[in-house]
């Protein structure tokens, strides 16, 4: 089962692997968002390292606004399954968001 930990400020980060177009696999701390309903947002720029395929722009409301924002898709390795998952890209994203969908997969495992 996957561990998860809270931050001083009592935000709950799981450890996930992204899985590059290369193959190569970066490890990272995602912060669970429950009120984010996709599956992963990152930067931009990051999403870019890894070599995700673009699919589209969309537009979303966030807390500060409607904003534009560009959709890829990769792979992700969680909790023991490789998963092929959408990702949200924009600009200053600064944490790496887990949503209610990979929650729901998690769950589903429990």
């Amino acid at each position: 089962m996957i561990q998860g930990y809270f931050d001083e400020e009592g935000k709950l980060y799981f450890e996930i692997d992204l899985i590059a177009a290369d193959g190569s696999v970066i490890t990272i701390n995602a912060l669970l968002d429950t009120g984010f309903t996709d599956w992963l947002a990152m930067d931009n720029q990051d999403i870019a390292s890894l070599g995700w395929s673009y699919v589209k722009e969309r537009e979303m409301l966030t807390a500060a606004g409607e904003a534009s924002f560009n959709v890829y898709v990769g792979t992700v390795f969680l909790d023991g399954e490789e998963l092929i998952i959408p990702a949200i890209g924009g600009t200053e994203v600064p944490d790496i968001l887990l949503g209610l969908p990979a929650l729901r997969t998690l769950r589903g495992k429990m």
